[in-house]
């Protein structure tokens, strides 16, 4: 698999641990066999980061945002950009008549689907993968692959924007906004500018180079940042408010006012058109 698999590992791993917790925030009982083989080793490499806790309040806030979305909108289309290891398809309760479009790398696709065969597990909701590179053309994969241009549509991008240029992540929001019509809804997550400089991140961001992984983008105002993409900010959230985590972040937060602090969003979006 591509080296950004391995990030899908070690996230993998981190929700495997948060379903061994008595106070988990969700469970997810296919993690530990997806995080092989290198999920836990990565993971404690990044332990002092509070890279668990994060992955862990990130993934509650975005099955939270998603169920609410298709109860709330009666949106029933949903791509999953770039998702990794994840399986909500195959944990969370989906509404009767929805789809979902898994678009990731080939090779990942294949290999979860393997895994996922050999624990006997099924999908809850139809589920369409899409081999397609998100660097490429593949807004024209999804549509050969079912994908109705004319539904109104939930996008899901999960700890994916970190590793694109700004320019890209610019691409991809303007993209997914013209994708569909107006109503169709983004989850995403993003950092803060801050956190990319800050000194005490420093380490945790230079074991991501390292590894060929780094993290690339971030904005200290996600609401105008996604403004000039085509879309509206509905919900943003730190890690530790209430809704996202709030007794469980390990750190304070700080409010917004307060500059040089690094920050992670939690974002739920709709179209601007």
């Amino acid at each position: 698999m591509e080296d950004i698999s391995y990030t899908a590992q070690w996230t993998a791993a981190a929700r495997a641990l948060e379903g061994d917790r008595g106070d988990g925030l969700f469970t997810d009982p296919y993690a530990r066999a997806l995080a092989e083989p290198r999920g836990f080793e990565l993971l404690e490499r990044h332990q002092g980061a509070a890279v668990g806790d994060f992955i862990a309040v990130r993934t509650r806030y975005m099955d939270d945002a998603i169920g609410r979305v298709l109860q709330e909108t009666g949106i029933r289309q949903t791509v999953l950009l770039a998702a990794g290891m994840d399986v909500r398809t195959h944990r969370l309760d989906w509404p009767r008549d929805a789809v979902v479009y898994d678009v990731d790398h080939g090779a990942l696709l294949a290999e979860k689907e393997r895994r996922l065969r050999r624990l006997g597990a099924e999908p809850r909701v139809p589920t369409v993968p899409v081999a397609a590179d998100l660097a490429g053309d593949w807004p024209t994969a999804l549509k050969s692959a079912g994908f109705d241009p004319a539904e109104r549509t939930l996008w899901v991008a999960e700890g994916l924007v970190f590793f694109l240029t700004e320019e890209q992540v610019g691409w991809l929001l303007e993209t997914v906004a013209g994708a569909a019509p107006a109503g169709s809804r983004l989850v995403v997550d993003m950092t803060s500018a801050t956190l990319l400089r800050h000194p005490m991140t420093q380490p945790f961001l230079r074991s991501l180079r390292e590894e060929g992984t780094p993290w690339q983008f971030g904005t200290d105002d996600p609401e105008d940042f996604l403004a000039g993409h085509g879309w509206r900010v509905e919900d943003l959230k730190q890690p530790g408010e209430p809704g996202a985590g709030e007794g469980r972040w390990p750190y304070p937060v700080a409010p917004r006012a307060t500059r040089g602090v690094p920050r992670n969003w939690l974002i739920s979006a709709a179209t601007t058109a």
